[in-house]
């Protein structure tokens, strides 16, 4: 496949790298790829180190400092990913100076996507997002459902947010390891989910029933809502049950990642 100039010289520099050559930071600016819909950007050590060790997408060039560059150089060359030593302030004019980049940023192909008939269970699990578009929020949902096995997040195409930046900050790696299901509109999603056999589980705080009591049958899908507007009407119809979680203290609704890690811990406890 042939390169373009960027690909030519960061295929060099790492060559000098593998080379055992001490890296040197360039002289001059970097030459970032433009973002688009088929190169997304990755900051982070965590999150980026899962990118290159858990191979779901292709890695292009990791651009890192000095330091990060020994950290994370073997995984970059076992990736197949140029490495391009820089300084950080580069990496904050590519950024933005409140980005917490920590030496390292990763330019990659976007992950693979799925469709719900692909979902293949293993936790019996899944998580169902709807509208909720605040990539801290969706971040922290997807670094809990890794450590709960999820099967997979099924997200609208619309009105959801980017899975690059500092989506994949917040989830610390998260976001390799649970696939991606976009659907076009979440109710019909609902509709396929229950004649597949899942119980669909709509977490409200004017919930019906407590969570914490309820049997949680597997495979189950738990239907998260945005904060403030909740689940929509259409949403709410193809739930099997709306669920709440009770809270003893004086404060009894959570943010939605935080009611999600609740959620999935109950859910834990029942397959045990």
């Amino acid at each position: 496949m042939r390169q373009n100039g960027n690909d030519r010289r960061g295929g060099d520099r790492a060559r000098r790298r593998h080379g055992g050559e001490r890296p040197e930071a360039s002289a001059r600016s970097p030459d970032f790829r433009k973002p688009g819909h088929d190169v997304v950007a990755i900051y982070g050590l965590h999150a980026v180190r899962e990118a290159l060790v858990a191979r779901r997408r292709k890695a292009l060039t990791l651009y890192a400092t000095a330091a990060a560059a020994e950290r994370l150089g073997a995984a970059a060359g076992a990736a197949g990913a140029a490495i391009v030593v820089v300084e950080a302030a580069d990496l904050d004019r590519r950024l933005g100076q409140s980005a917490v980049h920590q030496g390292v940023l990763l330019e990659a192909r976007p992950l693979p996507q799925i469709d719900l008939s692909e979902i293949k269970l293993s936790s019996g699990v899944v998580l169902a997002l709807d509208q909720i578009t605040d990539p801290h929020n969706v971040g922290a949902i997807l670094r809990t459902a890794a450590a709960f096995a999820v099967d997979a997040l099924i997200v609208t195409e619309r009105h959801a947010p980017d899975f690059s930046g500092v989506l994949a900050k917040t989830a610390s790696g998260g976001l390799e390891h649970v696939p991606l299901a976009p659907v076009v509109n979440l109710a019909r999603a609902l509709d396929e989910l229950g004649d597949l056999g899942y119980w669909r589980v709509g977490l409200d705080s004017e919930g019906a029933q407590s969570l914490e009591e309820m049997d949680l049958p597997r495979p189950l899908v738990l239907v998260l809502g945005a904060e403030g507007a909740g689940l929509r009407r259409l949403t709410r119809e193809r739930c099997d049950v709306m669920a709440r979680l009770d809270m003893p203290g004086p404060v009894k609704s959570l943010n939605v990642s935080n009611a999600c890690a609740v959620a999935l811990a109950y859910a834990n406890l029942r397959r045990s």
